[in-house]
């Protein structure tokens, strides 16, 4: 009995201790949450008589979970806990006085308009600041080095806090919300902060909107036997795809092979590209698969973050199916406002005037001069030669500028932004290519062949080898869906065998592509601030080299017997992942059905199994550093 309080002493001490925060993959977490758990019923259990008495317990609920919240943080981030505080503090207090100035304006019928409107600007700002602080210090200092020839350097350690991403991006949504009336202020700082510091999703997500989550403050708790059977069904499907999928594939492989990629076969570099896009869904799926898990047992619920996004059959379908948090917050946060599929703003044409100047002045090389003054250059013609088009070209760019931010907003070194951009360029690909006939889509792909082709001959480097390879399947591809339609003059029409191949092959170009631009994405991860810019681009580099260099097939069968388990992994993850999304349902209803004492037999024998492939070394949560 003294080993078990000693236990709960520890656990529940007032010491930041960074080697064991309290993740969802360790013991130590589910030990805390049945204390917080067991605490919670009886709070909402007393609160369910009378209807005078429930206010009050509803009251206690949201503040009992606000303290619970900054604990949990504080275990997390430590110090920084007063960051978190801070920006609940300034938040709530700018939901006040949206509050009084309408109120004030409804009494007088004075228009309080240009003060309230100041007041969100300053609150957006502050938020957006303390966030450059810590997230981009050292990226603009390395910029501004790199461009003055200068040595500045932050003397003292900047640690980003965990999560600040998502807390600042939650407390914007909130003051836009309220300002615009979308959402009514907070009652008081104790459900205000609970909504900005519920720790299920405090860390990495899901975005939670104010008038998504607000709302549910204010109503009685509630959960069914169904809902408690899908909440846990949640949380052992998240434990399973970090510890499995995400975490053991990682260590088995992924990792080693980005470490240095210089000591692996192009074949290996190439197979780490695709295991790091399922490890990397896993671990951040698995993480809001346990958030939702845990917020539904306490009555409250998460958005859908992830929706099968490798079934996407094009780029825009996959941002649709990813994040969808964050890409619905930066829709209506950002790509609205630059203008959307309206019209251009001024930072419509500054946001990617700027950035192409400062690739330009820490490039200094001037054959990349002379390619973007090219581009630049055909651009501004075609805008100005097709003034009826001119719509459609600025909805692109604000396509564009939100993905180029939303790279940016993932990592503080230039392959973030490059990953962003590809992103961007991927989009606007497909939005292109969706409006063409059989014809055009053989002869753009010949040509694009062609094109490769040619500046492979004239540079013979091993990038443009794999890109002259790429090209050659997807221009050999191409024709071959699209050659009969175009025979017949008509369009390729999506039904029967010959649709399903369609659908196959794009699903799996889509994959190929993303998984493509994660190298920059991954190698722009796990890295000092300090050193991210030029240790990421010469990893992304000598992958790209060494994918882009050489096959030897012969090497093939070695490795995928050397490592049959991982790959065998790999391929029932990705079954898994595109199985229909009516069976996966009826799974999810058969196991949230089951009789208590079999959901309690499949739980310890699935928590058995899953842990069977724990790693030695505690591996966070990906976007833990976001």
């Amino acid at each position: 009995m003294s080993d078990l309080f000693t236990y709960l002493a520890r656990l529940f001490a007032f010491n930041f201790d960074p080697e064991h925060p309290l993740l969802f993959t360790q013991f130590h977490f589910w030990a805390f949450f049945f204390i917080v758990y067991t605490l919670f019923c009886l709070i909402v259990s007393v609160g369910q008589r009378g209807r005078h008495m429930g206010k009050v317990r509803r009251l206690w609920r949201n503040g009992y979970l606000f303290l619970v919240s900054l604990f949990f943080y504080y275990r997390t981030s430590g110090k920084y806990v007063l960051l978190l505080i801070l920006a609940t503090v300034v938040g709530y207090f700018l939901g006040m006085c949206f509050d009084r100035l309408s109120q004030r304006e409804a009494t007088t019928g004075k228009s309080t308009a240009p003060l309230r409107k100041a007041l969100m600007v300053t609150g957006v700002v502050v938020n957006l600041g303390v966030l450059c602080y810590f997230k981009y210090a050292y990226f603009f200092t390395d910029i501004f080095n790199t461009i003055a020839s200068t040595h500045y350097s932050i003397a003292n350690a900047i640690i980003l806090p965990v999560g600040i991403s998502f807390f600042t991006f939650q407390n914007i949504s909130y003051i836009v919300d309220v300002y615009k009336g979308k959402v009514r202020h907070a009652d008081n700082i104790l459900d205000f902060g609970f909504y900005t510091t519920f720790f299920p999703q405090l860390v990495a997500g899901p975005i939670v909107r104010a008038d998504q989550f607000i709302p549910q403050l204010y109503k009685p708790f509630f959960l069914s036997r169904r809902q408690f059977g899908i909440a846990v069904f949640w949380i052992l499907n998240g434990l399973c795809k970090k510890l499995v999928l995400s975490d053991w594939l990682a260590v088995s492989f992924v990792d080693r092979v980005f470490e240095n990629p210089l000591l692996y076969t192009s074949f290996e570099n190439f197979s780490a590209l695709l295991l790091y896009s399922l490890q990397v869904y896993a671990d951040f799926s698995g993480y809001t698969d346990i958030a939702i898990g845990v917020a539904m047992l306490m009555g409250f619920y998460l958005p859908l973050n992830f929706n099968s996004p490798y079934k996407a059959t094009n780029a825009a379908g996959f941002w649709k199916r990813w994040h969808i948090s964050l890409s619905n917050w930066l829709k209506d946060y950002l790509y609205i406002p630059l203008g959307g599929n309206r019209n251009a703003t001024a930072a419509t044409y500054i946001i990617p005037a700027v950035m192409l100047v400062v690739v330009l002045l820490m490039a200094k090389t001037l054959w990349i001069t002379l390619t973007a003054a090219f581009l630049v250059s055909l651009l501004v013609l075609l805008y100005a030669a097709a003034p009826e088009r001119r719509r459609e070209f600025d909805t692109n760019l604000n396509n564009f500028d939100t993905m180029l931010l939303g790279g940016m907003w993932h990592g503080a070194s230039f392959n973030f932004i490059t990953w962003g951009a590809l992103n961007g360029v991927g989009i606007l690909v497909y939005k292109w290519w969706k409006g063409k006939g059989p014809v055009a889509r053989i002869a753009t792909a010949s040509l694009v062949y062609l094109g490769v082709w040619c500046l492979y001959r004239l540079f013979p480097c091993p990038a443009l080898s794999m890109f002259r390879f790429a090209f050659m399947v997807i221009a050999v591809a191409i024709v071959l869906l699209n050659a009969v339609p175009a025979l017949r003059g008509g369009r390729y029409r999506q039904s029967g065998l010959k649709g399903g191949l369609v659908t196959v092959w794009n699903t799996l170009l889509t994959f190929f592509f993303i998984s493509f631009t994660r190298l920059f994405f991954r190698s722009g991860s796990n890295l000092d601030p300090a050193e991210a810019n030029e240790t990421a681009w010469r990893t992304a580099t000598q992958m790209v080299e060494r994918i882009g260099g050489e096959w030897n097939w012969q090497q093939v069968p070695a490795i995928l017997d050397n490592y049959a388990p991982v790959f065998i992994v790999f391929v029932l993850g990705m079954v898994v992942h595109w199985l229909p999304d009516r069976l996966k349902r009826r799974y999810r209803l058969w196991f949230a059905s089951m009789p208590l004492w079999l959901m309690a037999i499949v739980v310890v024998a699935t928590v058995f199994v899953a842990y069977q492939f724990i790693t030695a070394d505690l591996q966070p949560f990906i976007y833990f550093q976001f």
